[in-house]
């Protein structure tokens, strides 16, 4: 089968390597679309703190099932939650399996999607709704880690939100809080061409620089935010998140920071604000996750380019050099 091998820093290829035989409570699928996520970036920059090469990464897939599971029959349309948990542990044994002390991932502790076959837990197995297209049922994954950043926020639709990042995941992010009925939703992105994709979808932009903070504080009489989504993962965010969320607001951290950054926590006193970290998603999330991709079509639009497995290393070149893309996917 063809699979995209991560195989060194700044790496990638296309081999041929056997179908993976599916062992005792996993199943075989046969790959439609495989997206890069930001931590298959951090692998193919040789930053993962634990995926090694050689290894098909891939975590984001939709693909056909080749044999009957409990529940959905042969070539039914699924997707999957990626996440592999202990079971033993203290978290696990709470109900909290997604914040596993020892959790590994499809695609990046073993190989993943991006390849012509992936095998899977079966009870990680997510049936991809009806009328959905294969290539927004990879999507699920990354609306799942949106939905659960709404549930760790206690969201509560009607209020103000501001959104940092116009990535995946910060577009999902926006578009699953209007979804849940925010009464305002901002963007704030340094890329211009992202910008205009987010404002293309409908959402009040506003570019970042030297000026934004003042701009935020205008915009807001001074309040600020209501919630404040993090989905940057930079310096300059950290240091006015306490200044734009307001007095008793929540902000909540999507973004996996590359260095650890520093920020006025006497601003935060003085404010009661609350800080919220999300890592993954629950099961239920990304089961709701699934229902909202068959509600709502602008998910789909963030999926902007569409590579055959050929052209790997293309896919990386997008997301690592100022490009136009937001979400790019492998087409097997």
């Amino acid at each position: 089968m063809k699979a995209i091998v991560y195989t060194g820093t700044n790496a990638v290829e296309l081999r041929d390597l056997p179908v993976p035989v599916a062992p005792e409570g996993w199943a075989l699928i046969h790959v439609c679309f495989a997206g890069i996520c930001g931590s298959d970036v951090t692998i193919f920059l040789g930053a993962h703190p634990r995926a090694k090469a050689p290894l098909v990464m891939g975590h984001e897939f939709s693909g056909h099932l080749m044999h009957d599971i409990p529940g959905l029959p042969k070539g039914s349309l699924v997707t999957v939650n990626p996440l592999l948990s202990c079971g033993a542990c203290e978290p696990c044994r709470n109900g909290n399996s997604h914040v596993c002390k020892a959790l590994r991932l499809l695609g990046i502790d073993r190989d993943g999607g991006m390849a012509e076959y992936a095998i899977a837990p079966i009870g990680m197995i997510v049936p991809v709704p009806e009328g959905v297209s294969a290539k927004l049922g990879a999507f699920i994954e990354p609306i799942a880690v949106a939905v659960h950043a709404l549930h760790m926020a206690n969201f509560r639709a009607g209020y103000s939100t501001l959104v940092f990042g116009a990535g995946a995941i910060g577009l999902a992010t926006a578009i699953t809080l209007r979804r849940f009925g925010a009464g305002s939703v901002t963007i704030c992105e340094p890329n211009p061409v992202r910008l205009k994709i987010a404002q293309s979808l409908g959402f009040h932009c506003l570019q970042s620089g030297q000026d934004l903070l003042e701009t935020l504080l205008a915009e807001t009489n001074g309040d600020g935010y209501d919630y404040v989504f993090d989905c940057a993962g930079h310096q300059s965010v950290a240091e006015i998140l306490p200044d734009v969320v307001k007095i008793r607001g929540i902000v909540e951290i999507i973004a996996g920071y590359k260095k650890p950054p520093t920020m006025n926590y006497q601003k935060g006193m003085f404010k009661e604000f609350s800080i919220q970290f999300t890592r993954v998603y629950t099961q239920k999330d990304f089961e709701i996750a699934a229902r909202l991709s068959a509600q709502e079509p602008d998910y789909e639009r963030l999926i902007n380019y569409e590579l055959p497995p050929e052209e790997a290393a293309k896919g990386f070149e997008l997301l690592t050099t100022p490009t136009d893309a937001i979400k790019v996917m492998y087409r097997f």
